[in-house]
């Protein structure tokens, strides 16, 4: 192929791969949590669909209808003194098969003083052969309070599809009070298919999930053991220095989901988002 052509379809591709931001910031006034500036570029946008009595709650939309290789989107949001915001997305998103660069996700969460924040997207699903490459930044007060979570779907097993090949690049960092408090660094890349089936990664699972929570104790832990008849896949849970973390892994993405709206629902008392009841 000629030089001139490859250029050619560089220059094509890369015009045609999605870029989309959302930046806004919430604060707590008198009691009440309202938005305060908000931003939106390219194919991310948020929506605030109903009042509440004292949070707010934002939802997430992609509207390039998923993500594929090149594309890049960037999310920033602050919760403000006294603020409490939960937020979540439409729908799943889906990372599509990627023949060029990976995709980039970049994800930076703020919470200040006495402040609540919940970060609870519906699952990332990663297609055969899909790239993407994540980061969390995670500032918090000291006296804020955080409820995240993150599923990922290596394939629709219940439609028939596997994840074989990919590149699967998570980077997650926490500070608190201006200190480092938690930092972690996955990648699965190459034949990540094959790498799943083995006992001491996932043991043939093809669901992943995370949900950390801040502040969390020994008392959270045990409140979330008493929950262990019930889950359908594997679930630990551990707490330190303020922090409290549970891992998941199961066989299917449905059950992942269960086990993680039941920890989610012992460790806040405050009701899912309506989306992930749908």
């Amino acid at each position: 192929m000629r030089t001139d052509t490859i250029g050619h379809s560089a220059t094509i591709f890369a015009a045609n791969r999605a870029m989309g931001a959302v930046r806004f910031d919430v604060a707590g006034i008198k009691g009440v949590t309202r938005r305060r500036e908000v931003h939106e570029a390219g194919s991310l946008r948020v929506r605030f669909p109903s009042p509440e009595d004292e949070g707010l709650s934002a939802v997430l939309a992609n509207t390039a209808g998923g993500v594929a290789g090149g594309d890049r989107f960037d999310i920033d949001i602050a919760s403000g003194e006294a603020a409490r915001l939960t937020v979540t997305t439409a729908a799943a998103e889906k990372v599509y098969r990627a023949e060029g660069p990976a995709a980039e996700l970049n994800i930076r969460l703020k919470a200040e003083g006495r402040s609540h924040l919940a970060w609870l997207p519906q699952e990332t699903i990663l297609f055969d052969r899909a790239r993407i490459h994540r980061r969390f930044d995670i500032d918090l007060s000291e006296d804020a309070s955080l409820l995240l979570c993150e599923i990922v779907v290596f394939g629709r097993l219940a439609m028939g599809e596997r994840l074989r090949e990919g590149e699967f690049l998570d980077r997650w960092r926490l500070r608190r009070g201006g200190r480092l408090g938690f930092a972690e660094n996955i990648r699965l890349d190459g034949d990540i298919g094959e790498k799943l089936a083995r006992p001491a990664v996932a043991k043939g699972g093809v669901a992943i999930g995370t949900a950390l929570i801040v502040p969390g104790d020994e008392a959270l832990v045990e409140r979330i053991r008493a929950a262990a008849e019930t889950f359908g896949g594997e679930v630990g849970i551990s707490a330190w220095n303020g922090f409290a973390m549970v891992r998941f892994c199961a066989q299917d993405a449905g059950r992942l989901r269960a086990d993680m709206m039941t920890v989610l629902g012992r460790a806040s008392g405050s009701a899912l988002p309506r989306l992930w009841l749908n």
